[in-house]
């Protein structure tokens, strides 16, 4: 799945990219947190007597929310004004790759505390409708992550040039 929307996106121009990663992922994590934050507490408080109750998943999905906004925020008011204006920086875009890892780690314990995903036998419509979120979050932010991984934060290659990059044979 993440290939085929790579692939996709790989020759967009790099303003169209940026704007759908706003629209389809930044607005939507913003949107997506708070709402599941919202459903854990109260799987946490309702059902905090069963075995398989996800103890701990309202502050993880907290923690999650605040380093997001952090990350979004940094990208939205300064690497993606510098990538739409045509400027790869290498510094922050490290950066990004490094924290997209942290997210990433911070996804695979999503996942842990959420029983990948599987709620428990009997479990009520706000146990279902809370994992069924996560689900959802893990697979948008994992494209996220892959679309600037793997094609924003990718320097264009310049068309190769004669005499530089190749010869044609003329020149001999």
């Amino acid at each position: 799945m993440h290939q085929q929307l790579i692939d996709q996106w790989r020759s967009a121009p790099t303003q169209e990219l940026i704007q759908h990663i706003l629209a389809n992922f930044h607005e939507k994590h913003r949107r997506q947190l708070p709402e599941l934050i919202q459903l854990a507490r109260k799987i946490e408080d309702v059902h905090n007597d069963h075995p398989q109750c996800p103890t701990g998943l309202a502050d993880l999905l907290t923690e999650m929310s605040n380093e997001l906004e952090s990350h979004m925020m940094k990208e939205e008011q300064i690497l993606f004004p510098m990538l739409a204006g045509g400027i790869y920086p290498s510094g922050p875009i490290a950066v990004m790759e490094e924290e997209h890892g942290e997210h990433d780690v911070m996804l695979g314990k999503l996942s842990q505390l959420t029983n990948l995903g599987m709620t428990p036998r009997g479990a009520c419509g706000s146990w279902i409708m809370l994992y069924e979120g996560t689900q959802e979050l893990i697979a948008d932010l994992q494209q996220h992550i892959a679309l600037e991984n793997e094609v924003l934060f990718r320097e264009p290659q310049a068309a190769p040039q004669h005499g530089t990059d190749f010869c044609c044979g003329s020149c001999q």
